[in-house]
């Protein structure tokens, strides 16, 4: 009897695996953006792609490895509350698949205050949401020269938690880990062409795994 219930058992395991990765592929593929969707990237200077050429911006080498049509929205010196005023427009003016935010790092060095900016970023995720469930933020690095200096950035915390309380995806450690790279960098705090490409394979890695993809 016990050695009948364990066969029984036994043969049931891979019955149960194969359920189980079935659910797993129809819930990616469920999540997954179709291959030449709207993207809309909305940020900074690191967006804008600031010490190289336009066709070596992040964006421009996202849409390259995936096929997507991905608008730059990025704006040199851009704040949180700039890119809040911009959204509302930029989404009556398009449809877009998914949007991805990338900004904080101009209100840091401008010293605004870490409220204001979580502050914003919630609004911007809020905006976003309310036009497609696809929207991932970018971590950006606090600015450091000491820890720049030794190739040691880390993301400000607080996109992690407007993140996870806007409820989306949060693409973290790709900024920093570029930008602690001097042979990434054209500059102290901008990425290079070949530090964009490393952002926009990161980037393309991240959103896979997450199913996008």
């Amino acid at each position: 009897m016990k050695r009948r219930h364990l066969l029984h058992m036994l043969a049931g395991v891979p019955a149960t695996a194969l359920l189980l990765s079935a659910c797993g592929k129809r819930k990616a593929s469920a999540n997954a953006l179709k291959p030449d969707a709207r993207v809309l990237a909305l940020g900074d200077s690191l967006t804008f792609g600031y010490g190289a050429s336009p066709e070596t911006a992040w964006p421009a080498k996202l849409g390259e490895l995936t096929g997507w049509q991905v608008e730059n929205a990025g704006v040199n010196g851009d704040t949180s509350a700039g890119a809040l005023e911009r959204l509302p427009a930029l989404l009556s003016a398009g449809s877009y698949d998914a949007i991805l935010i990338g900004i904080g790092g101009n209100d840091m060095l401008r010293g605004v205050s870490p409220a204001s900016t979580r502050e914003n970023l919630a609004a911007l995720i809020e905006q976003a949401r309310a036009h497609t469930p696809h929207v991932a933020v970018l971590a950006t690095p606090a600015p450091d020269a000491m820890r720049a200096v030794v190739g040691s950035l880390s993301d400000a915390p607080f996109y992690e938690e407007v993140a996870k309380s806007g409820q989306v995806l949060l693409v973290a450690g790709v900024y920093s880990g570029v930008l602690s790279d001097a042979a990434l960098r054209s500059d102290r705090i901008h990425a290079n062409a070949k530090g964009y490409a490393q952002v926009a394979e990161q980037l393309a890695e991240q959103l896979k795994a997450a199913g996008w993809r």
